[in-house]
């Protein structure tokens, strides 16, 4: 066990390591940051930061060097920068699980390899490939990058008129995966932790609403069946399990039409879709993680009230004055300063108490 007082290194500046850094200082740990941009949100909130590319790897091992355990808030973090620092002090998740989210085919060669369904697709080299893949899949479809893609960058949609080489051209990546198009009935996601022990818990499946690629909404938990919940948890539960994970996982899913779960991606760290669980729950994902990596015991998820979490993007961060009207709303602001369409600049969180 990792004792209050220890410092925990968070690898990445934004969000995410801001609000695990307030999650850990809470149980008396203190946090490091590295971070390859000036004032970013996390080193806003935590004691001491470093500044320095992730190519640095002298920065890299002063960072090291001043932490007692390292973890992650993203997954685009270079590998190479996780391995680098692995060797020196414990990171948990593991570096290994990192890598399998960073690749789309990878990961989803690894879901199945586990039993775990996901929709049709093909690894896609050049636009010849592209091509047949197209042929065999049909249409709709969706071409990503394999790498270095999330809120919706690196993703083309595709139709019997979309030209394969054109297509290629405004994914931008060197490998891709070509992906059946999912007639979905609704996504959900569900945020498992899971201790050194084995021990776990799993938060309660949510409905998540995408606006251009990016998260715009989460209600929570989702409007569905009790048994399709309980498949839902279970799926997340499996995966965790088999990746031997030590911290916190998100399993993005599709549910289809006819029931079936599909899952679509995992996340090996905290995710927008769990940020209801600061307000909404006993203990919520950034304190899990906490709890998770420093060997404390896991805390109750059980939720006193229902919630819908708004994600504040590029400018609707001018509204924040607006949801301090609603004394049931909770509102958090990252401190970014630059204001981008579709940047995430904060949520709110509207609660439904439970009577």
């Amino acid at each position: 066990m990792l004792a209050p007082g220890a410092t925990i290194g968070i690898l990445g500046g934004g969000q995410l390591g801001r609000m695990t850094a307030l999650a850990a200082a809470r149980l008396g740990y203190r946090c490091r940051v590295f971070a390859d941009e000036t004032d970013s949100p996390a080193a806003q909130v935590c004691g001491a930061a470093t500044l320095a590319e992730f190519a640095d790897r002298a920065a890299l091992e002063r960072f090291a060097g001043a932490v007692d355990i390292i973890t992650f808030e993203f997954e685009n973090i270079p590998a190479v920068a996780v391995r680098h620092v692995a060797a020196l002090k414990p990171v948990l998740p593991r570096p290994e699980i990192l890598e399998i989210a960073q690749d789309r085919l990878r990961e989803k060669d690894y879901l199945r390899s586990i039993g775990v369904e996901t929709t049709a697709y093909r690894a896609i080299s050049d636009p010849i490939a592209l091509l047949r893949a197209m042929r065999d899949l049909g249409f709709p479809a969706v071409l990503k990058t394999v790498r270095l893609g999330y809120d919706g960058k690196g993703q083309v949609t595709l139709t019997p008129e979309t030209n394969a080489e054109d297509a290629w051209r405004r994914m931008g990546g060197e490998i891709g995966i070509l992906e059946s198009f999912v007639d979905f009935a609704c996504e959900i996601s569900v945020i498992v932790a899971r201790g050194a022990n084995g021990a776990w818990t799993t938060y309660p499946p949510v409905e998540n609403q995408h606006v251009n690629h990016v998260l715009d909404t989460t209600i929570a938990p989702a409007r569905i069946p009790a048994e399709t919940a309980m498949r839902a948890e279970a799926i997340a539960r499996h995966v965790a399990e088999k990746l031997d994970l030590v911290g916190v996982l998100a399993v993005e899913m599709f549910l289809t039409e006819s029931g079936a779960i599909l899952v679509n991606e995992i996340a090996p760290r905290p995710h927008n879709s769990g940020h209801w669980t600061i307000d909404a729950c006993f203990t919520s994902q950034f304190e899990q993680l906490v709890r998770a990596i420093c060997g404390l015991p896991l805390g109750s998820v059980e939720h006193h009230s229902d919630a819908v979490m708004k994600n504040l993007l590029g400018s609707d961060v001018a509204t924040w004055r607006e949801a301090l009207n609603d004394p049931l709303a909770k509102l958090h602001l990252y401190g970014k300063t630059e204001i981008q369409p579709g940047r995430k600049m904060g949520h709110v969180t509207h609660l439904i108490p439970h009577r």
